[in-house]
């Protein structure tokens, strides 16, 4: 039956003392006092049945067992440090699984991924789509962005923003477009939300238009905002969603209208994961970029 290690602590003042090579300095690093790191070092010798050091008059010197005994043993107490912070920092690195849905994921999420690598290269990111509220206790998933009411029960919501919608164009039709009366003569792009182009066109008081003939019909706003973007027609889009777009002259808010739906975006976490040390980076870095980004505020034409 192999022989019990020797205690921890004559291990750690061994260590000490033998890279300081001394007894005074090994005690001022780990906080004890000079006799304690003798008593623990004669301690480990006796357990070990060798000498490890030559006490000298002025110095201490490594014995050759000494000296076989501190590499390995600076190692050890190295690898300790790194698994203990490890634990301590709970995964502040290491992967982080996104699950988010396809619109918000490629009109804002990922355009502004690479500010949040130069902010921690130690995390990698991973994108995965889907409409479905996440089951953190069977996916292998972290952090999620998710689009409703809200109030969802067993899991970590903060809002990101309210879901605004207004109509959006490219530059084909910005010069159309000086009224809201306007919309009338242009190509209406519609998703499967049927209720988006009525809501918006009853608040801005218009009446005769036609929705339900002709016209393309799409269920992504992410298409549909790229086809209004090409000149094919005027989409109900979230503003905030496509703030760079807007910011770049690719794509025009033509009214300061907006109508709110009643749902807003969110990210969603386990309960018990949401100040996780690499969710909670990811949350302060989101919110970061909601408040940076700021839209341009339309311009009015007469």
């Amino acid at each position: 039956m192999p022989k019990p290690l020797p205690p921890l602590n004559s291990l750690r003042a061994f260590e000490a003392a033998a890279r300081h090579l001394s007894f005074t300095r090994a005690a001022d690093e780990l906080n004890v006092t000079q006799a304690a790191i003798s008593h623990q070092v004669k301690g480990l010798e006796d357990h070990l049945g060798v000498c490890l050091f030559r006490r000298m008059p002025r110095r201490l010197l490594l014995t050759d067992e000494g000296q076989a005994l501190l590499p390995d043993l600076r190692d050890g107490f190295a690898r300790l440090a790194q698994a203990v912070e490890r634990v301590r920092t709970g995964g502040a690195s290491g992967s982080l699984t996104v699950s988010t849905m396809t619109t918000i994921a490629m009109s804002w999420l990922v355009p502004r991924l690479p500010r949040f690598q130069e902010a921690y290269p130690d995390i990698d990111i991973r994108i995965t789509t889907s409409q479905k509220l996440v089951d953190f206790t069977r996916e292998e998933i972290d952090v999620a962005i998710r689009y409703g009411n809200g109030g969802w029960p067993g899991v970590f919501a903060e809002k990101m923003f309210d879901d605004v919608l207004t109509p959006l164009c490219g530059r084909a039709f910005r010069d159309r477009l000086r009224r809201p009366e306007d919309l009338r003569g242009v190509p209406l792009l519609r998703s499967t939300e049927e209720m988006e182009w009525p809501a918006w066109l009853a608040a801005a008081g218009v009446t005769g238009v036609d929705l339900t003939r002709g016209g393309l019909v799409f269920d992504s706003t992410q298409i549909a905002v790229r086809a209004a973007a090409d000149g094919m027609g005027v989409c109900m889009a979230t503003p905030s969603l496509f703030a760079d777009e807007i910011a770049a002259g690719r794509l025009f808010q033509p009214f300061p209208l907006t109508v709110a739906n009643g749902k807003a975006y969110w990210l969603v976490a386990a309960e018990n994961g949401a100040n996780r040390p690499k969710v909670r980076r990811f949350r302060d870095w989101v919110f970061d970029e909601v408040a940076r980004a700021r839209l341009p505020a339309p311009e009015l034409r007469d």
